[in-house]
């Protein structure tokens, strides 16, 4: 990717605001004193599953909006963002379960630290392949796999299987 300030400028912003966004939805469902719906979008509970919509919703939103303002100059930015969601979301359980499983506890200043590593992460692959070119089969199985995220996120929320990331550590 050849440096863009402009580009570097929505990234860094979106960095910043989705920290900022993903911290206050730590919060938002006991506000809402656990109104289901916002349940959907924000953590129910401690689990690291819940912990992926930290990251997940607020940066395919920032995405959206960044496709729909550089779209022109950059045909191809939203593959590259959805991939940044995708690594990004992936990025918290694969780090909290990396350190955790070899000092076999985890801290919270090491959890909130994933969550600020994993939206660095999602920034900096969003951004290294905002102009890329992908190819029809990409796009198609990167849709797929935001849309099954959703679904997943909804279904999961109320329903979680009896597995290690669901369960609150």
């Amino acid at each position: 990717m050849r440096y863009n300030k402009k580009l570097s400028k929505y990234t860094i912003v979106g960095g910043i605001l989705v920290s900022i966004f993903g911290t206050l939805l730590h919060f938002a469902y006991e506000w809402s004193k656990e109104n289901p719906v916002v349940g959907l979008f924000t953590p129910v509970n401690e689990s690291t599953w819940e912990h992926m919509k930290l990251l997940f919703f607020p940066m395919l939103i920032y995405v959206l909006f960044e496709y729909y303002q550089l779209k022109t100059e950059f045909p191809e930015i939203l593959w590259g963002g959805l991939t940044g969601v995708l690594i990004g979301t992936l990025a918290i359980p694969f780090l909290f379960y990396g350190y955790t499983g070899i000092i076999g506890k985890n801290y919270m200043i090491a959890d909130i630290a994933i969550f600020f590593i994993s939206v660095i992460v999602g920034f900096l692959i969003s951004y290294s392949l905002a102009d890329g070119e992908f190819s029809k089969g990409y796009k198609i199985v990167v849709t797929v796999t935001i849309i099954l995220m959703i679904i997943a996120f909804v279904v999961f929320t109320y329903n979680p299987p009896n597995a290690g990331i669901f369960m609150v550590p």
